[in-house]
C-alpha cells in the first residue's frame, strides 16, 4: 500500500521532491500547499494538486507524510503545526536556524507520537560514500589529512538566501551538508574548531568559509565552501601515510596514487627557475602505482524508503535527531569561531 504523501512548499526544491515522489512506487504524491497562488498555479499546470490552505492540506486524513521545503526561518512553526496535526514530516536543511529550534521541533514529535526528521540528502552523493570507503577500507594507510571543498563563482543566492534573519548564508546552506557529511566519516572525538567566514558578495550573511577541523589522533579536515571562486579546488583531497586521493568533481573524476616501493626513495633533482630542488622533486613511476577510484551505487529514493519504513515501525530512522543536534551545536561553534577569531576548544561538552 502506497504512503500519502503531500508537500509544503513548490519552489525549487519542493518542485524536486515532488518529481522525486512521483518516481516511488512506495509514495504517492496527494498534492502541495504553497503560500504564493502562482506556485499553487504552477503545480496545477503540472497536474499536482494544489490545496487551497495549509488548514486544508492539514485536514486531509488520508495524508500520512508531509514534506516542508520553505525558506528557513519557516522551518519550525510550521513543522510544529503539521506534527500537531498528527502527521510524520520530512524537514528540508537547515531543520532550524538554533539547537533550541530544533529541541523544540524534537520534543513536538514526540509529543505527538510521529516521525520528525530532516532531508540530509548528501549523505547518499556518491563523491562522499566513495571517499568514505577509502577512509573506513584504510586504503592510505593512516589518514592525517582530509580537504571537502564546493566551490562556485555565482555569488550568493539571491532572496531570502542572502538575508540573516531568514536563515540565510553558505554555513547554513551548504555547510549543513558537509559537516554532517565529516561527522559521519569520522567518529573521533573533535580537539577544536577554527573558521574563516567571508563576505565577498554580500555583507548580511557569509558567502563562503573555511573551517578548520582537529580531530584525535592527529586528523586535519578542512571543510571549504567558496562562491567567488572561478577556479575550483577538488571536491575532496585525502592525504594518507601510504598514498593520497583526489576526487575532482562530482562526476567522480579522481585517481589514487599508492607508494609500491619504500626502499627507493632517491629522486632526480628538479631545477626550478632559481636553483635545484631534490626534497620535492616527483617519486619515479616505478615506486609508486595509480589506482581508480571505486565505484559505489546510490540511490536517494532510499531516504523516503527508510522513512516510509520508520512511520511502519520496521525499522530506525537514518537521520537521528542526536545527530541533527550534533551538526547545529557544530554550526554554532563555527559562527563563534569565524565571528570573533577564535579557537573552539570544548565543543564536545556542550
Amino acid at each position: 500500500m502506497k504512503t500519502r504523501i503531500a508537500v509544503i512548499g513548490y519552489g525549487g526544491m519542493g518542485g524536486w521532491h515532488c518529481r522525486l515522489i512521483q518516481t516511488m512506487e512506495e509514495l504517492e504524491l496527494a498534492g502541495i500547499y504553497d503560500i504564493k497562488e502562482e506556485r499553487r498555479e504552477a503545480a496545477r499546470q503540472n497536474g499536482i494538486f494544489a490545496y487551497d490552505t495549509l488548514e486544508e492540506l492539514l485536514a486531509d486524513e488520508t495524508v500520512k507524510l508531509v514534506t516542508v521545503a520553505i525558506p528557513n526561518h519557516f522551518h519550525k512553526p510550521v513543522c510544529i503545526q503539521v506534527m500537531q496535526a498528527g502527521k510524520n514530516v520530512v524537514c528540508e536543511k537547515p531543520v532550524a536556524l538554533n539547537h533550541e529550534e530544533l529541541q523544540d521541533m524534537i520534543d513536538a514529535a514526540k509529543e505527538n507520537g510521529v516521525i520528525f526528521t530532516v532531508h540530509q540528502n548528501r549523505r547518499w552523493d556518491e563523491d562522499f560514500r566513495v571517499i568514505k570507503k577509502i577512509y573506513e577500507e584504510g586504503t592510505l594507510g593512516r589518514v592525517f589529512r582530509i580537504e571537502s571543498r564546493v566551490h562556485g563563482s555565482r555569488g550568493i543566492p539571491g532572496d531570502w538566501r542572502n538575508q540573516k534573519e531568514c536563515g540565510g548564508g553558505m554555513i547554513l546552506d551548504w555547510g549543513v551538508h558537509l559537516f554532517d557529511q565529516i561527522m559521519q566519516m569520522i567518529p573521533r572525538k573533535l580537539i577544536s574548531i577554527y573558521a574563516e567566514l567571508s563576505y565577498v558578495t554580500n555583507e548580511n550573511c557569509d558567502d563562503g568559509f573555511t573551517v578548520t577541523f582537529k580531530f584525535e589522533d592527529d586528523l586535519t579536515v578542512v571543510v571549504e565552501v567558496g562562491t567567488s571562486n572561478f577556479i575550483n579546488l577538488p571536491r575532496w583531497y585525502m592525504l594518507g601515510e601510504n598514498g593520497s586521493a583526489v576526487i575532482e568533481d562530482w562526476a567522480l573524476n579522481g585517481k589514487i596514487v599508492m607508494v609500491s616501493d619504500w626502499q627507493n626513495r632517491d629522486a632526480v633533482p628538479v631545477e626550478t627557475a632559481a636553483g635545484l630542488t631534490k626534497t620535492m622533486a616527483p617519486r619515479t613511476q616505478e615506486t609508486i602505482k595509480e589506482y581508480p577510484l571505486p565505484r559505489i551505487d546510490s540511490d536517494i529514493k532510499d531516504f523516503y524508503r527508510n522513512v516510509i519504513s520508520a512511520i511502519n515501525g520496521e525499522s530506525e530512522q537514518l537521520i537521528k535527531h542526536e545527530e541533527l543536534m550534533r551538526v547545529m551545536k557544530l554550526m554554532e561553534a563555527i559562527f563563534e569561531s569565524g565571528e570573533n577569531n577564535v579557537v573552539i576548544k570544548d565543543f564536545e561538552e556542550r
